[in-house]
């Protein structure tokens, strides 16, 4: 055994560190072999160990699809259902290097319910195989993973046209299938298309030329990866640095920290809070590894100032001369990744970079048919489509156009109940300034107004099945308050839309619609000093939660008229019941349109089990407790 050099181990470690990375994804429709492909890298690059290949041999045995051979999607394919099906459901990311440069790659699902996996495999990608069976040509999958590829800022795309081996060889399959992509890639932004005809199966193509494909005279696959020029224009673009934590270890210190996401940074330079407006001189910049002069784009860092001003997470420190924009209104395109539609009004949590903000999509402008790139109308996304949308937030936010700085100009939509995150989105541009329209400032206010009528405003929201009782119970309520010298109004659903909401449907857009109005108008009655008193149905808790957001903490009092369905149906004042059994109404809450019953409402009453007045008395008395009257 050779003596351990540690020279020369360092040297090695040096020389591994200066290699630069290239994180790649492979995408395209299912069983294209992705998989294999990724499989066959690392095994022709000799990056597997003598137990995984022993592991890889078993494994094709039991679950392999390619006969006695090995098959290498099994190195990706990790999860059992994967392996069941030979599919690939979630991202796989594996790394591996050669002697010219390191190397990230993620393999995304080709059926069309994991779509969103491709989106999440391509947000950090430099460059996209996109995979084509060379059988079956370019398919709907391909088309969709190559828009989301060019949304997504991705300039450097391989076509891999890939089984080769299964149709002879043939130059003619592979110039027809190159030509209907390009055909078709033409409305796309990619900078370089490189078509490569392989076998990832056989190798063919993969590392190492095959001689059944001598009338090609490109690069291999690996060739093309390691001398592709991926330089990217983060350092050349304007400082964008979001804070991400405020760092204060003691009294003495103020930093903040975050990765910059574009440009650089030098002590002494100056900067601006893109939200406030508000600038200062860099004093220092703090490392792991100590204090620096200068730190550049993709490095996270502890900025320190010269002045103390107001700062605080999610906030973005810019260039000075080269502001972000700042605006509460945009037209973005959006790609969305959940089973359940998003309809325009629903409130969702926005996040970008590391500000999360609430909003909603305002209008649908249309969806884009990812074959033809035709222009659909539309009143909702279902799951993988991609649409053109206006989004509204309850406050502004520091952005650049995608198209000028993808860090700034990003955003994920996070449902505000199950935190699961339901989209992903770019920033064209901003449809208003947050600048040009302010609240005007006025001299009294709610709490003035209310004390005056001797009573803390609030919106009162009674929810609850049709025929549950909510419109009685609230008109009882109303009617004690008025006896009682308070000043009060009632909105109740059927009132609302034979005026306000007359041009509403019972849809779930339109539902959406509907409370998205009444918890606008709810809100200007409680900035009157008012108590308002809102009976509707409200069957969707984003709905509720989006009404309670639009006020402050304590002035929205959920109450929940808890009539069972069978004692709701059973009164039936209206027979709409009825009518919905035998299906001449369509949408109705409880029979064919869900009603989501509150999970932390403040007065539960139990419809059905007491006197209206018994459950009239019981709102009263939590209005009294908590200081409303």
């Amino acid at each position: 055994m050779d003596a351990f050099d540690p020279a020369a181990f360092a040297e090695y470690l040096s020389r591994q560190e200066r290699k630069d990375l290239l994180r790649f994804l492979t995408c395209g429709s299912v069983d294209d072999g992705k998989s294999t492909l990724i499989g066959r890298l690392l095994y022709d690059t000799k990056l597997l160990f003598e137990d995984q290949l022993a592991t890889l041999q078993k494994d094709s045995a039991k679950h392999g699809t390619v006969g006695e051979d090995i098959d290498f999607a099994l190195l990706v394919d990790g999860l059992e259902a994967e392996r069941e099906q030979g599919i690939t459901i979630d991202v796989a990311y594996r790394f591996f290097a050669t002697e010219k440069r390191k190397f990230i790659v993620a393999d995304t699902p080709g059926h069309e319910q994991y779509t969103r996996n491709m989106a999440t495999g391509a947000s950090n990608a430099d460059l996209a195989i996109i995979l084509i069976d060379a059988r079956k040509g370019v398919l709907t999958q391909t088309r969709r993973h190559s828009y989301i590829a060019s949304l997504l800022g991705i300039k450097n795309v391989v076509l891999a046209i890939n089984k080769i081996d299964l149709v002879g060889y043939s130059k003619d399959v592979f110039e027809k299938i190159l030509a209907d992509y390009n055909s078709f890639a033409d409305e796309l932004a990619f900078d370089n298309i490189q078509p490569i005809p392989m076998s990832a199966r056989f190798g063919d193509n993969v590392t190492q030329r095959g001689e059944n494909l001598s009338w090609y005279d490109g690069p291999t696959l690996l060739e093309h990866l390691e001398s592709v020029d991926i330089r990217g224009d983060e350092i050349d673009r304007p400082l964008r640095m979001p804070v991400q934590w405020v760092n204060r270890p003691n009294l003495d210190f103020r930093g903040y920290s975050g990765t910059i996401a574009s440009g650089t940074v030098s002590v002494g330079e100056e900067i601006v809070v893109a939200g406030s407006g508000r600038s200062s001189t860099v004093k220092s910049i703090v490392t792991y590894d100590g204090e620096r002069d200068r730190a550049i784009a993709g490095e996270a860092v502890t900025v320190t100032l010269a002045d103390e001003i107001d700062i605080s997470r999610g906030d973005l420190l810019c260039d000075a001369n080269q502001r972000a924009e700042v605006a509460d209104q945009f037209s973005a395109h959006l790609i969305w990744m959940h089973d359940e539609a998003l309809v325009p009004g629903r409130n969702y949590l926005f996040k970008i970079g590391s500000k999360t903000v609430s909003g909603s999509v305002t209008e649908i402008k249309y969806n884009v048919d990812v074959n033809s790139f035709q222009h659909l109308a539309a009143k909702k996304v279902a799951l993988n489509e991609v649409s053109v949308v206006n989004l509204s937030f309850r406050e502004p936010i520091a952005f650049d156009p995608y198209g000028d700085n993808p860090a700034t100009g990003g955003f994920i939509v996070i449902d505000r109940l199950s935190n699961l995150t339901v989209g992903a989105g770019m920033i064209d541009f901003a449809l208003r300034r947050a600048a040009n329209i302010h609240w005007q400032a006025v001299d009294l206010d709610k709490h003035r107004r209310g004390e005056a009528m001797g009573q803390r405003p609030a919106a009162i929201w009674f929810t609850g099945l049709s025929g549950a009782g909510k419109s009685t119970v609230a008109n009882l309520v109303e009617k004690r308050l008025f006896a009682l010298g308070k000043h009060t109004y009632l909105l109740d659903g059927d009132n609302i839309r034979h005026g306000l909401n007359r041009d509403l449907g019972f849809t779930e857009a339109d539902r959406v619609e509907n409370i998205r109005r009444v918890g606008e108008t709810a809100r200007l009655f409680v900035d009157a000093g008012v108590i308002v008193l809102c009976s509707f149905i409200s069957p969707f808790r984003s709905e509720r939660q989006m009404a309670r957001d639009l006020l402050e903490p304590g002035e929205f009092v959920e109450v929940f008229v808890d009539t069972p369905l069978h004692v709701a149906e059973k009164r039936d004042p209206k027979g709409l019941y009825k009518k919905a059994r035998a299906g001449r109404i369509k949408n109705f809450t409880g029979i064919d349109s869900p009603y989501e019953q509150p999970e932390r409402a403040e007065i539960t009453l139990a419809g059905g089990m007491a006197a209206p007045e018994d459950l009239a008395d019981q709102v009263i008395e939590y209005l009294r407790d908590h200081g409303y009257i």
